[in-house]
């Protein structure tokens, strides 16, 4: 978060003022911090007392007493310090009303002094000390900041502009109307960018003009603080990747995690569904010269979502995009063998993706809003994958051309034949061509009816419909999907995203379908997704 950022741009201050020394002085030292001070405190638009930021200016101001009272031996400066700063952090509970009424310090100052700590055990001993292993605890009536809804701005956003002769007084300019915790720290060659802002994509656009990003990414404060303190009645907390296509209400509604993908147009790269909009990707897709392509989150983007919630929950379950067409499903169960907090961290391979890896997510979280534990929803999950199955229909197959999965003589057939392809997900988790509809004309209703024979009446089945940019035709699939059956659970409608779109192009359908009855144990207060 900020913190980070902030202390990144002390330590550059620093090096500035120390790096083109082979030895420094206890004086040369002071200035240095007090250089870095002023660099961190330079790179907020609206430093805060009671941060991190006091705990560094207390620190030079310190040095600079010590060193003109004539102290220059590192140890005493460096003991003398320690006992400053623990009485800084200390004040920071008094100065910010969200510590004050939580009675709690500031955790970027805390940071900043255990470093410091560290650092003065160094200089009188010459040592570096093992570190003891890491206590896992969890305390649910854990005292912590900001334990209600106040976060005016939705996402923590992120990202790396590198370029030449970058100026961080413009760029703060131009993002400083975007949201608030701005912090640009960094040189004329590279800038680091925190900021607190409701549209990351605009953000993204803004740095663009700048220079190359990387490094994006951008947390829903919302969604976590959400979890953190306003679910306490179940103890598992549910991630899927930005390859399931939910509805954002029902995201909300479920609390469900989402960690994004990448969508790369040539050299320009862009956080899945959170940088760039289905709509916006669209757009691209069908103006851009250079197709789309995707890659997975790294693991990193796991790791951080899944010790955040694991430190919150009893168990994390995370549901991925099919092993078979995509590595999203390793990274998680490598991000997911480092974490170390006291939850554990289920990672199960949907088998699917897009709408039908959607409703597995939510079925995963419904489960964990009925008080189920995390083993009992992996065991859920994994018999209701096999009883979820997603059909596209793809009308054109030049996007598929384009980006390799299909060879074009496979094009030319199909369109002296009249051929439109129906993909499907398989057992085992492979997608392909399941069948084919022959002619190009009324192509909404014969999906529609492909998709009918696949609903037995005496079950109860759950519907959902995406389209990519054609909504109209999107309300017509689902309405002749339903159209006079009474065994429907459940649907819901919405724009399908970069897992199949990029493959599939503007205009395609996607419909899933899911045998569904209910988890049932010990219900709590969500209201119920929309009825049929």
């Amino acid at each position: 978060g900020n913190s980070g950022a902030i202390l990144a741009q002390f330590f550059l201050g620093l090096g500035d003022r120390l790096g083109h020394l082979n030895v420094f002085t206890a004086a040369d030292f002071a200035k240095g911090v007090e250089g870095g001070a002023s660099y961190a405190r330079d790179a907020m638009t609206e430093p805060k007392e009671g941060t991190i930021l006091t705990v560094l200016k207390d620190l030079a101001i310190s040095l600079q007493a010590d060193v003109e009272a004539g102290i220059a031996d590192f140890v005493q400066l460096f003991e003398r310090a320690r006992t400053r700063l623990r009485a800084s952090v200390e004040a920071t509970r008094g100065q910010l009303d969200e510590l004050r009424r939580a009675n709690v310090v500031d955790a970027g100052a805390q940071g900043f002094v255990d470093i410091m700590e560290g650092a003065a055990d160094y200089v009188a001993s010459g040592e570096v000390a093992r570190p003891a292993a890491a206590a896992v605890t969890h305390d649910v009536d854990e005292q912590t900041a900001g334990s209600e809804i106040d976060v005016t701005q939705r996402f923590c956003t992120e990202c790396t502009v590198s370029g030449a002769s970058l100026d961080r007084r413009r760029v703060r300019e131009a993002l400083s109307a975007l949201g608030n915790s701005l912090v640009v720290a960094g040189h004329a060659q590279k800038l680091k960018i925190h900021i607190h802002a409701d549209v990351p994509a605009a953000v993204f656009e803004v740095l663009r003009g700048f220079g190359e990003l990387s490094g994006q990414k951008a947390d829903d404060m919302q969604r976590q603080q959400q979890l953190a303190h306003h679910q306490r009645g179940r103890g598992v907390a549910v991630v899927t990747d930005s390859a399931a296509d939910i509805p954002e209400e029902e995201m909300d509604r479920l609390g469900i995690h989402m960690v994004a993908a990448r969508v790369h147009f040539g050299n320009k790269s862009y956080l899945d569904k959170v940088g760039i909009t289905q709509d916006e990707f669209y757009r691209l897709l069908a103006t851009s010269p250079e197709h789309p392509k995707t890659s997975q989150p790294p693991p990193g983007d796991f790791r951080r979502a899944f010790e955040f919630l694991a430190s919150h929950f009893d168990a994390v379950v995370s549901v991925n995009l099919t092993s078979r067409v995509s590595g999203t499903f390793n990274a998680a169960q490598t991000a997911a063998g480092r974490v170390r907090t006291h939850g554990h961290v289920y990672v199960i391979d949907s088998e699917n993706a897009s709408l039908g890896q959607g409703l597995i997510a939510m079925y995963a979280a419904e489960c964990a809003a009925q008080g189920y534990g995390g083993e009992e929803i992996r065991a859920a999950v994994q018999a209701i994958v096999p009883k979820s199955l997603t059909l596209a229909l793809i009308g054109r197959l030049d996007y598929a051309v384009r980006g390799g999965r299909v060879p074009r003589f496979v094009k030319v057939i199909a369109d002296a034949l009249h051929l439109t392809p129906v993909l499907m997900n398989r057992r085992g988790g492979r997608i392909g061509a399941g069948t084919v509809i022959f002619g190009r004309s009324r192509l909404t209703a014969r999906f529609a009816r492909l998709v009918r024979r696949r609903l037995d009446t005496r079950r109860s089945f759950r519907v959902a419909v995406g389209h990519a940019n054609a909504p109209d035709e999107g309300r017509a699939l689902l309405a002749a999907v339903v159209s006079g059956l009474t065994n429907i659970d459940s649907t819901y409608l919405t724009t399908t995203g970069t897992a199949l779109g990029v493959h599939g192009g503007p205009g395609m359908l996607v419909c899933a379908i899911q045998e569904y009855e209910p988890p049932r144990r010990r219900p709590i207060d969500t209201p119920a997704m929309q009825q049929t």
